[in-house]
């Protein structure tokens, strides 16, 4: 028991050395409280009920040598700003539950254990009810006119934490499947040019499903404070920037 507590104290402690060094939020939910830390670009990592939980873990944003263990790691797509296998290595513990798409897993050599999610589909993991919604482009292609995130690669979640939906918006457009959600509480949208919404896009889609909270991420060199004024007369939803170097 002594080397349990022990154990335990060393991986809080790491969990809030790692808070310390970038910005959180704290959400109460029915269920508890939700800890959001903004570790940067489309990467993220929450804290719920003694679970961690990492999200599009990657070694460009931080030293995933020194970040706690993941109980839940959530990767959208197989872009290598989204999925690196070297963070991914360094969080992984026994037990820990990995949930990805497909093309993420064919481009991940000898890491059989991951829980594929297509489009569309949910499940129930440690405790967390989590849906898969399509992430993809219409507006923004390359050169050869295939769009940057074609649909059926890449995944946007909705998780459920107690009383509180959140939507993780990976890359995406503001397509008819993001703009359908309902009852979503705290929304993560990406606002990078030209790979996935214009502020304008963001707005769009914000004013059809109205989030409660919504955090422009993933955004690059765009100015948030562009959405701020698109939405300054959306009294209903509350635009939060936070830093995302």
């Amino acid at each position: 028991m002594k080397i349990l507590n022990t154990f335990l104290s060393i991986v809080l402690t790491l969990s809030v050395a790692a808070q310390d060094q970038f910005d959180s939020d704290i959400v109460k939910t029915s269920d508890g409280d939700l800890t959001m830390t903004f570790i940067g670009h489309g990467t993220l990592m929450f804290q719920f009920n003694n679970m961690l939980i990492h999200i599009d873990p990657t070694m460009r944003e931080a030293d995933y040598s020194n970040m706690p263990d993941a109980d839940l790691v959530l990767i959208t797509h197989q872009h290598g700003d989204h999925l690196d296998p070297t963070a991914l290595k360094h969080i992984m513990k026994k037990g820990t539950q990995v949930v990805m798409t497909e093309t993420c897993s064919e481009n991940l050599e000898g890491f059989s254990s991951a829980i594929i999610m297509k489009n569309g589909e949910s499940k129930t993991i440690n405790g967390i009810f989590i849906e898969a919604i399509p992430a993809y482009n219409i507006v923004h292609k390359r050169s050869n006119g295939k769009p940057f995130h074609p649909k059926g690669e890449g995944n946007a979640y909705v998780l459920s934490f107690g009383d509180k939906k959140v939507l993780i918006g990976g890359d995406t457009e503001n397509i008819p499947e993001i703009e359908a959600l309902k009852d979503i509480d705290i929304a993560f949208l990406p606002m990078n040019l030209p790979y996935t919404m214009t502020p304008e896009m963001v707005a769009d889609a914000a004013r059809a499903f109205k989030p409660s909270i919504l955090y422009p991420y993933h955004f690059g060199d765009t100015d948030p404070q562009e959405l701020v004024e698109l939405l300054k007369n959306e009294d209903d939803i509350e635009v939060r920037v936070r830093k995302l170097d």
